[in-house]
């Protein structure tokens, strides 16, 4: 194909758009409604995986230490468990340090809950605070840490806490949510496509008897094509910046508003955060489905 002829296919598409009116309207409408709806869940389910990851990522070990521990015996076992290749951060708690964490935990109620208890009355034990690098070995890492008794007489770790149960159900949700959300997508994508190509085979039936006029004329197959090709892509391109243009606008707006908001205890993605990859992804959709619905739709007229 030359350069000449391939100018002219994108000329003729262009104008097309343009001349079928309302159809050309229809096509992008629906479009707009599918990749809309698309793009909201989208947006919803990277929201819910942020919520799922911020949740995994506060999951944290605290290992408490007997009152006999001996601080040359303490700083071993902060060596041997920062050691650990699923460790990612350990840090020393001091028994006045977790004092003052509870005080500050339990707000107004701390003088009357703790009454009596001080820096020369304090009933709990130095601790470490463990963090991992992948949250879902917290219990893995928990027992490996527990073993650490067995290597010393002393047996220096008192308990290990991770909220043993309810981070197992925790992970299971957060998991059953991502795979969910998943599912969704894929699911709405293809009915996107589906009602999408269906609305471009409805404006191609529409001018079955131009195709039919090309083709006793003895126009090609290809130089029949290639303007469809055209029309069905910038149709497709049309709607999808329709659609980014709506979802940012809705997006940033409700984002605002929740942060104006001191019921609301978290925030939204920031729309700069997403945009390349949301934007990507619809552009590209209706792109793709313009071009698809197209080709399909036009098959049947040039009998391939």
């Amino acid at each position: 194909m030359s350069f000449k002829t391939f100018l002219r296919h994108v000329r003729e598409g262009f104008k097309n758009v343009f001349r079928n009116g309302w159809m050309s309207v229809a096509s992008i409408t629906s479009i707009v409604v599918s990749l809309l709806v698309l793009g909201v869940f989208i947006l919803l389910v990277l929201n819910v995986n942020s919520l799922a990851d911020k949740a995994d990522s506060q999951v944290q070990i605290t290992v408490h230490l007997t009152l006999e521990t001996k601080k040359a015996l303490r700083d071993t076992l902060q060596n041997e468990i920062g050691n650990m290749p699923e460790v990612s951060k350990v840090e020393f708690i001091s028994k006045e340090q977790g004092l003052a964490e509870l005080r500050k935990d339990l707000g107004p109620d701390a003088d009357s809950i703790l009454e009596g208890f001080d820096k020369d009355n304090n009933p709990l034990n130095d601790a470490f605070r463990v963090e991992v690098v992948e949250p879902t070995t917290v219990p893995f890492v928990a027992k490996k840490i527990e073993a650490l008794n067995d290597t010393h007489p002393e047996k220096p770790i008192y308990k290990v806490k991770y909220g043993q149960g309810a981070i197992e159900t925790l992970f299971k949700i957060t998991r059953t949510v991502r795979n969910i959300g998943f599912v969704f997508v894929a699911g709405l994508g293809l009915v996107s496509m589906f009602l999408i190509s269906n609305t471009i085979r409805v404006t191609i039936l529409a001018r079955r008897k131009e195709i039919g006029i090309m083709k006793l004329v003895g126009a090609t197959n290809a130089f029949i094509r290639w303007p469809f090709f055209v029309e069905g892509a910038l149709i497709g391109l049309l709607g999808s910046l329709v659609t980014v243009g709506v979802l940012y606008a809705g997006y940033t707006g409700l984002n605002s508003s929740m942060k104006g908001d001191p019921l609301m205890g978290w925030n939204l993605l920031p729309f700069n955060d997403i945009w390349m990859q949301l934007c990507g992804l619809l552009i590209g959709l209706g792109i793709l489905i313009g071009i698809w619905g197209s080709t399909v739709s036009i098959r049947k007229f040039l009998k391939v």
